[in-house]
C-alpha cells in the first residue's frame, strides 16, 4: 500500500517524513502522514465499503456550510479507493479528565446546534442522499423501533423486555418535527477533539453514522454514550444548544440502547447485554 504515492496525489510536491497506521477496522485502514506542510489523514476503503467514501465526502461538504476548522477539509479522492484529508489538531475528549466539564460540554453543545442547521430533505439513513426516505419523523421512528425490536427477537432479547418497549413506543404519539436536519449520530467524547493546553473544543470527525432526522435524536446520542447521570455535563449540553424535550430525549435514549444491545449481540459480545437491558427496563 503506497501512501507516498497517495498523498503525492493530494498535495504534489510535498515530502513524507512519516508514515502511522492509526487503525485498520473493518471499513478502511487509517494512516497519518507527516509532511512538511503538516499532517495528513489517508483513508483507504476495503472494497465491500467502499461507498462509505461517498457518504463521508458528502457529509463533510454538508458540514461546510457551517464550519471550517472544525471539520476535516477532504484534499483528493479516488473514487472506490481512498481518500486524503485535513488532520485536525487535537486529542480526543475521551482520553482526557478536563477540569471543567460543564465548560467542555457548552462548547459541545455549541457545535451540534450549529450542526442541526442543516436541513436535510427527508428522514433517513444518509449515504449521498438519503436512503429509503421517509417525509415525517413519525414514520421514521416507528420504523426504526420496529426494525431493531425485529432484530432484538431475532437475536434473542427477552421476549417481556420486548412487549415492554413495544407498549412504550406506542404511547409516544408526539413525534411531530419541523423538519430533518443533519445529524452525526455518533457525537460521543472519542469522536470530540479538544486542546488540552486551554480546553478549547477544536472539532469533531466521524460522520460515517450521520442520518436525517429530528435534532433531539442526536442530542439523545450524546446523552446515553457520553452524559448518562453527569449533571455537570447534561447543564453544560443544554446551556450550549438550549432547553430540550426530556421525554422525547428519553424515547430516543431507549432507541440508542436498543440498537447497541443488537449490535453487541449481533458481534458476539455479551459482556454489556445485561447492563444495556436493565437501562432500557428502567425507562420502559
Amino acid at each position: 500500500m503506497d501512501v507516498n504515492a497517495m498523498v503525492a496525489k493530494a498535495r504534489p510536491g510535498v515530502t513524507v517524513t512519516n508514515i502511522t497506521e492509526r487503525t485498520g477496522g473493518q471499513l478502511s485502514s487509517v494512516f497519518e502522514a507527516s509532511t512538511d506542510e503538516g499532517p495528513l489523514i489517508v483513508k483507504v476503503y476495503k472494497p465491500e465499503w467502499a461507498w462509505k467514501q461517498a457518504k463521508e465526502v458528502h457529509v463533510y461538504g454538508l458540514l461546510a456550510a457551517e464550519f471550517t476548522t472544525e471539520i476535516p477539509r477532504v484534499l483528493y479522492v479516488e473514487q472506490d479507493e481512498f481518500t486524503v484529508l485535513t488532520k485536525l489538531d487535537g486529542v480526543p475528549l475521551s482520553e482526557l479528565e478536563p477540569p471543567d466539564w460543564r465548560a467542555i460540554y457548552q462548547q459541545l453543545g455549541a457545535l451540534l446546534k450549529r450542526m442541526h442547521r442543516i436541513p436535510q430533505p427527508a428522514y433517513g439513513y444518509l449515504v449521498d442522499q438519503i436512503l429509503d426516505p421517509l417525509p415525517d419523523n413519525e414514520q421514521y421512528v416507528r420504523r426504526q423501533f420496529a426494525k431493531k425490536l425485529n432484530e432484538f427477537e431475532q437475536l434473542g432479547g427477552d421476549p417481556a423486555l420486548h412487549q415492554r418497549i413495544t407498549e412504550y413506543v406506542a404511547r409516544h404519539t408526539d413525534l411531530a418535527n419541523d423538519h430533518a436536519v443533519l445529524c452525526h449520530n455518533d457525537f460521543h467524547e472519542g469522536n470530540v477533539l479538544v486542546d488540552p493546553q486551554t480546553w478549547r473544543v477544536t472539532g469533531f470527525i466521524d460522520v460515517e453514522n450521520a442520518i436525517g432526522a429530528d435534532p433531539l435524536m442526536d442530542v439523545a446520542k450524546t446523552i446515553s454514550y457520553s452524559i448518562r447521570d453527569n449533571t455537570d455535563k447534561l447543564k453544560g449540553l443544554e446551556e450550549g444548544y438550549g432547553v430540550v424535550d426530556p421525554q422525547r430525549i428519553e424515547l430516543y435514549r431507549v432507541y440508542h440502547s436498543l440498537e447497541l444491545w443488537d449490535w453487541f449481540k449481533s458481534i458476539g459480545e455479551d459482556v454489556h447485554l445485561e447492563g444495556i437491558a436493565a437501562d432500557i427496563a428502567g425507562t420502559v
